[in-house]
């Protein structure tokens, strides 16, 4: 929420940690909101409609000049629909999903949402075809990886001359419980390679021990980019991480296992080719997906092979990566929407 009364931009939030350090005032942190999967909304179901209302009556006591959503379509386009009623300009930062599933949200999309940011190249055109005229601003991946391409490279704990293959098995405690022990198998497998774990924040540190156990694997914290900068190749859960790993460079395999429950509901309702972003933006398979029964040790044994090694295959992923950047477009995202707010509440 932004007002400028007083004569001084106030932000308040129901965010993160990042949102605080860069001086806005939350209130409601967004771990609190945070529900994975159909099994887990329907369980919190309660905690989620009593948070909504927590928030309108939160918006009505602020009276913001506007309102900037982020995301996380379920709650806000709840909210997005109630400003409108309000009179509240409403400004939507990284487009709901609506072009995998739940399309039907773009009629709702286009008639509460006043400005809508989209970070992909290919959702401006999708969402054209519903008469949308909606601002491509490029992906904020960009912007913190280019960050972190101008400092210095530590070295990692345990490097040696061995090749580094990153592992990360995602932060969710149902993603952890699945891809764990398969990843740790294939470290076994492979002494000639050094396995380096980037850890989640999040995630007791129990977590990553019980699991890793006498297994060849280092794993750090706090420094997902460095282990990336130093990595040949990564087997990585899907989600974000997968185009951070695309944006550094570096070859991968895509790796997905859910509960059985969510994966039936998601076939049903889902409507993509690709669970990865980084082959949704390319619109073909440039990374191998190993999704449910595919998600095997000894499939992902052998795609770490094909990747690890100079070959026609490591080329061909090293190019498409390179072009997946430049389709992305350049860093600035955050600020080209930071400056549109800013020019509307003038």
């Amino acid at each position: 929420m932004v007002s400028t009364g007083a004569g001084a931009l106030q932000v308040r939030a129901w965010g993160g940690d990042r949102m605080a350090a860069a001086g806005a005032e939350v209130v409601k942190h967004y771990r609190d909101l945070a529900f994975m999967g159909f099994t887990q909304v329907i369980m919190n179901l309660r905690t989620i409609l009593r948070n909504i209302e927590v928030c309108k009556q939160d918006i009505l006591a602020f009276k913001p000049d506007a309102i900037v959503l982020i995301d996380y379509p379920g709650f806000n386009l709840r909210i997005a629909e109630w400003a409108h009623t309000q009179g509240i300009p409403v400004h939507y930062y990284i487009g709901p999903q609506v072009w995998a599933w739940k399309k039907g949200r773009v009629h709702t999309i286009k008639r509460v949402v006043d400005h809508m940011y989209v970070i992909l190249p290919f959702e401006k055109p999708w969402y054209a075809r519903y008469g949308m005229d909606v601002d491509f601003v490029g992906h904020p991946l960009l912007d913190a990886i280019e960050q972190e391409g101008r400092s210095a490279l530590q070295p990692l704990p345990g490097a040696d001359e061995r090749p580094v293959v990153a592992l990360l098995p995602g932060s969710r405690q149902q993603e952890l419980a699945r891809m764990l022990p398969k990843m740790v198998a294939v470290a076994r497998r492979f002494p000639q390679y050094h396995f380096v774990m980037a850890a989640a924040p999040s995630v007791p540190d129990a977590t990553y021990s019980d699991a890793v156990g006498d297994a060849p694997i280092t794993v750090v914290h706090g420094r997902t980019y460095d282990v990336l900068r130093s990595s040949r190749a990564a087997l990585v859960t899907s989600g974000t991480a997968t185009l951070e790993t695309a944006l550094f460079g570096v070859p991968e395999v895509v790796c997905y296992s859910g509960s059985a429950i969510n994966v039936w509901i998601a076939k049903r309702l889902v409507d993509i080719r690709y669970i990865s972003l980084v082959n949704l933006i390319m619109d073909r398979e440039v990374v191998r997906e190993l999704i449910q029964s595919d998600l095997t040790v000894t499939n992902l044994s052998t795609e770490l092979e094909r990747l690890m090694a100079d070959g026609p295959s490591r080329t061909a992923m090293v190019g498409d990566l390179k072009d997946l950047r430049t389709r992305l477009g350049g860093p600035g995202a955050s600020a080209k929407v930071a400056s549109s707010v800013w020019k509307s509440l003038h």
